[in-house]
């Protein structure tokens, strides 16, 4: 499979991280079809009637059109759920237009007391949720590891590196792992590049997917979308979604690039339940499935490493992943994500052999080549409108590097001009890349026995 693995401390990947799609593409084979019945949502007659009391109840005076778009389900299931609520004098028709889609419902004093009955089983008001059953099929049909599925070609890794820095030989290991869908382990110096890497590397799975609002596990409702981490495909898909016939309880996304780092601990990898929300809030590689998960600082966990890898070593090589809700029932979830482990110690120090062996493919991420440094403090310079000077540049590099000890690392050029740009706004004036103004941001970033060395 795909082993190749962001609520808590979850980050959401910066949205400049992720590329939209070029094209807007046709996703009616994406979404499942829309359900007519209440049977063909899958849930219990009682959870879905209990939906809408709720819905109802926060709204007062609820049209048709509301409650579909608040529970994401459409307008003959609605129907078919309201028919024996109305039977029961739960609800009535408050206001009636011109047809029935204009109809509006608000509750009777015994559907309040039902809907305050409903909200004591469970708090969940919001999209509907798909069954476990269909996330799985779901996330199956559009797992990466299948044979015919699009693969990273070597200019599409080009085109995203860019400049990087990167020798040919690590860029070889990025495609490799990329293309045979295998886990991936990036190690070097702190400051090296290995996050941004292993974010540009997100970028290049291939999308959209469909992702479920939420689930639902035996009677229990478990939070899984969230928009900063399921990024919206172009304006024109979502479009053409609104003009077919598909189920609105799932939503179009992007791959999902999902990040974590030393703030991950154990009960981040498990389901977190809201007391507040009567619901559960999916972990990160839940959130993460069809996409990315990108592991950081390995080593710095609030879990030791070893802990932390064999977690995933199971679900790696089964494709699923059994989480525990209170009481201790157990749901077998499936585990479909492209796992980047990212560590600025020895890997030997980090992992033993046997879990190093499970890890498809390392590569090591260190300092860049005198004229790749050069390259990308020019690029960082054109990113911020600042004149770039060849003589500073080798001051920098020549002199300032070279006398500390300190090695070209990718995080240096940009940190300088950010330094010189404060300093120069400080000042009034404009920002340029100078001697002066590199000795300045230089000893602004280290301490001054440092600078001296």
């Amino acid at each position: 499979m795909f082993e190749t693995l962001s609520t808590g401390g979850t980050a959401a990947v910066p949205r400049a991280a992720q590329t939209p799609l070029p094209d807007a593409p046709d996703i009616a084979p994406i979404l499942p079809r829309q359900a007519k019945t209440v049977r063909d949502t899958g849930l219990e007659p009682r959870f879905v009637a209990d939906l809408v009391l709720k819905a109802i109840q926060g709204s007062g005076k609820a049209p048709l059109p509301l409650l579909a778009g608040k529970l994401r389900l459409s307008i003959s299931v609605l129907r078919e759920a309201l028919n024996p609520l109305i039977a029961e004098q739960q609800v009535e028709v408050a206001w009636s237009g011109e047809s029935d889609i204009d109809m509006q419902y608000h509750l009777t004093p015994i559907g309040q007391r039902a809907a305050t009955e409903a909200i004591a089983r469970c708090r969940y008001v919001g999209p509907a949720p798909v069954t476990l059953a269909s996330y799985r099929a779901t996330v199956e049909r559009q797992a990466l590891r299948h044979a015919d599925a699009e693969r990273v070609t070597a200019a599409q890794l080009a085109a995203v590196l860019g400049d990087d820095g990167l020798a040919p030989g690590v860029r070889g290991v990025l495609g490799a792992a990329l293309h045979a869908r295998r886990s991936l382990l990036l190690y070097g110096p702190s400051g090296s590049g290995k996050t941004q890497l292993a974010c540009k590397l997100g970028r290049l799975l291939p999308g959209p997917i469909a992702v479920p609002y939420a689930l639902i596990a035996g009677r229990q409702v478990i939070r899984l979308f969230d928009p900063a981490l399921h990024v919206a495909p172009p304006p024109l898909a979502r479009q053409q979604e609104d003009r077919r016939s598909c189920d609105a309880r799932w939503a179009v996304a992007q791959r999902p690039l999902v990040h974590v780092g030393a703030e991950l601990g154990r009960e981040m990898l498990e389901l977190r339940y809201d007391a507040e929300e009567g619901v559960y809030h999916a972990p990160p590689h839940l959130q993460a499935n069809n996409g990315m998960l990108v592991i950081d600082d390995v080593g710095r966990q609030r879990m030791p490493a070893g802990e932390l890898l064999n977690r995933f070593i199971g679900p790696m090589d089964t494709g699923f992943d059994a989480l525990t809700m209170q009481g201790g029932q157990a749901e077998l979830m499936p585990f479909d994500a492209a796992v980047v482990f990212a560590t600025n110690l020895a890997p030997d120090a980090v992992f033993n052999d046997a879990v190093l062996r499970r890890i498809g493919y390392k590569a090591a991420i260190g300092p860049w080549s005198p004229s790749a440094y050069r390259a990308l403090l020019r690029r960082q310079c054109r990113l911020r409108r600042i004149d770039y000077d060849e003589g500073a540049a080798s001051h920098l590099i020549e002199r300032l590097h070279a006398q500390s000890g300190r090695a070209l690392l990718a995080c240096y050029p940009e940190e300088l001009l950010d330094r010189i740009t404060d300093f120069a706004g400080f000042a009034g004036c404009e920002a340029r890349l100078t001697v002066a103004a590199v000795e300045q941001a230089w000893a602004s970033m280290f301490i001054a026995a440092d600078a001296e060395a």
